[in-house]
């Protein structure tokens, strides 16, 4: 009878352990995660999302990986710049894991490698730039380090999607350096401004009086031009007319200036010589004769 119940006391154990056993061979992989899987303590294969089957009491699972994008957190850095500047600069990082057995395999502790390697390519690159390409060509600098990270993390199974320069900070003594320098710099550039105000001006008043000189010639050569328009239209006369059109133009003007003396406001009265007179005669007779 004791023996029956021992039976039957090790079935149940056996049925208990098949149990568990069968329990432990089915494995369910979240979608972010990924499981490295070893048979006798040697590394099998990662399972990825969805359900799984082991064998029982050869395979294990060795680690649950997540495979989501994950931050470092931010690193303080100190540096100094191709200009013998000393920097502290912020740097944020992200990750993703993209083979969790060389994770696994190769490396300890995958946060505090990369946390080491950033300090080291963020030092190396600081101090090929100067400090106005730093604060400037940030979109550059943050490129070169997101390179060499993935140069030298890319057999740990990461891969590198963001590695920025947040801040840059400076100690007191070299921002009121450069606030000496920023202000120098303001002064200079409204030195230049004024002085092009000047030679504008200048070059403005200089074209204004060629413009005057120009038109003052131009004025001259039609008067000019009048004049010998008139010289011409007289000589034509006097080779036409004679002596008589020359008499005729000399009546022709004293008659004219005495119409202007006669037409003035204050004039009531005009008296004309003798000699005047006939001068009026004579005008009549050239006309009479042209």
């Amino acid at each position: 009878m004791g023996l029956e119940y021992l039976a039957l006391g090790m079935g149940l154990v056996l049925a208990l352990l098949l149990l568990l056993a069968l329990w432990k061979s089915f494995i369910i992989v979240p979608q972010s995660q990924a499981f490295v899987i070893e048979r006798l303590g040697k590394y099998s294969r990662v399972a990825t999302a969805g359900l799984h089957v082991l064998v029982p009491f050869i395979e294990t699972v060795r680690r649950e990986v997540d495979i989501l994008e994950r931050p470092l957190p931010p690193m303080h850095q100190d540096a100094i710049t191709n200009d013998n500047v000393v920097i502290e600069v912020v740097v944020a990082v992200f990750f993703r894991v993209v083979s969790p057995e060389r994770m696994i395999y190769r490396i300890r502790d995958i946060d505090s490698a990369v946390t080491t390697t950033v300090a080291g390519i963020v030092r190396s690159e600081i101090g090929t730039t100067d400090l106005d390409k730093v604060q400037s060509n940030r979109a550059d600098l943050n490129m070169a380090i997101k390179e060499q990270l993935e140069g030298a993390t890319r057999d740990w199974g990461v891969v590198i999607t963001r590695a920025e320069v947040l801040d840059v900070n400076l100690n007191e003594r070299t921002r009121e350096a450069m606030m000496q320098q920023l202000n120098a710099e303001r002064k200079r550039r409204a030195s230049v401004t004024e002085a092009e105000g000047d030679k504008r001006t200048i070059e403005l008043k200089a074209d204004a009086m060629l413009y005057d000189a120009r038109k003052r010639a131009e004025g001259r050569k039609v008067i000019a031009d009048a004049d010998a328009y008139a010289i011409q239209i007289v000589s034509s006369a006097i080779a036409e007319h004679g002596v008589q059109a020359v008499e005729f133009e000399v009546r022709k003007r004293q008659i004219e200036a005495m119409t202007k003396v006669a037409d003035g406001t204050n004039t009531r009265t005009v008296l004309l010589p003798a000699e005047m007179l006939e001068t009026f005669g004579r005008a009549v007779d050239l006309l009479k004769a042209r």
